[in-house]
């Protein structure tokens, strides 16, 4: 490693340093709550458990019976702030600083290109973070697999699993990254780019969650049941909370109209309605990955385009 890498190197491998400790320690955590999970499971305790939504309870109390996933969520949340992080600490100031201090000039003089000043610099950061993100969302996948679904446990839908899992957390955390090289080149203050990459990513991520909240990016499936027979079960299924009626010209209406249980009241009351089936709506557990894939795609987007700016912007300002 020689040249501007071996600067880029020297610069920010005190960052890298901090990122390998953290995810060992993440690591060592994940490792230890994992093994009293597995440890719970295999007991028996839950054994009577079904699958699906509802809470599983304690035979005779019928108080809620629950495995402490409450560390895995604390996971699941670091992996959504991971690209503020990326982009507060480690993009900001990764051209930022010597904007801000004038020592880009010192480089250039060295016989290094504006187009080598920032390759060595972007690589090694985008690397650190690949490896970085993508070992923290496996850990939270490894942690994850024996509650996965379940009543007791954590399901695909809730914000810790969708948004603190999978390739979304690799894409979500370079798109920090890039947001915070880019303002960082534009504020030309550190400080002032920080506050502006944390507004950024900030608006992203509530963005995105608000398209899954909406299902705007993966619509739901409608699921239906032909006349007052029982809807199908709902499982694993994310519900939109939209479920009703079916007339026999295929309009959908409130369930209010007939707000009855299965029962004769609810045959009647269909009957009298011209009612034929009833549906719900909902995302099965299939879509996951759909929802994984979106954001992934979303997110490198912008990522790609971000850093395309940037190094447009180094070309041609610097």
């Amino acid at each position: 490693m020689k040249g501007s890498f071996w600067l880029a190197w020297r610069q920010q491998r005190g960052l890298i340093g901090i990122a390998l400790a953290a995810l060992a320690a993440v690591a060592l955590l994940a490792a230890c709550f994992r093994s009293g999970m597995v440890d719970d499971v295999r007991s028996g305790l839950f054994a009577h458990c079904a699958r699906g939504p509802l809470h599983c309870t304690r035979p005779g109390s019928g108080l809620p019976l629950l495995l402490n996933i409450t560390p895995l969520k604390y996971l699941g949340a670091l992996n959504i702030a991971l690209p503020a992080l990326v982009g507060v600490f480690w993009g900001a100031p990764l051209l930022g600083r010597d904007r801000e201090l004038g020592t880009h000039r010192l480089v250039l003089t060295q016989g290094v290109s504006r187009g080598q000043w920032f390759v060595s610099r972007i690589t090694l950061a985008a690397a650190t973070t690949v490896i970085l993100s993508g070992l923290l969302a496996g850990a939270f996948a490894w942690w994850w697999r024996p509650a996965a679904d379940r009543s007791y446990g954590l399901f695909w839908y809730e914000t810790a699993a969708m948004s603190g899992s999978g390739p979304r957390v690799v894409a979500a955390s370079l798109f920090g990254l890039a947001a915070g090289t880019l303002l960082g080149l534009l504020a030309r203050r550190v400080l002032a780019a920080m506050g502006l990459t944390l507004l950024v990513t900030g608006a992203t991520a509530l963005a995105l969650e608000w398209t899954h909240k909406t299902r705007l990016l993966v619509p739901p499936r409608v699921y239906t049941s032909a006349g007052s027979s029982p809807k199908p079960p709902m499982d694993e299924k994310w519900s939109t909370g939209n479920y009703g009626l079916i007339t026999a010209s295929g309009r959908h209406d409130s369930v209010m109209n007939c707000a009855f249980p299965s029962s004769p009241q609810l045959r009647q009351c269909m009957a009298e309605h011209g009612y034929v089936a009833r549906f719900y709506e909902a995302n099965p557990a299939g879509d996951y990955w759909t929802f994984q894939w979106t954001d992934t795609a979303v997110l490198g987007g912008l990522a790609v385009l971000l850093v395309a700016v940037t190094a447009l912007l180094v070309r041609r300002r610097i």
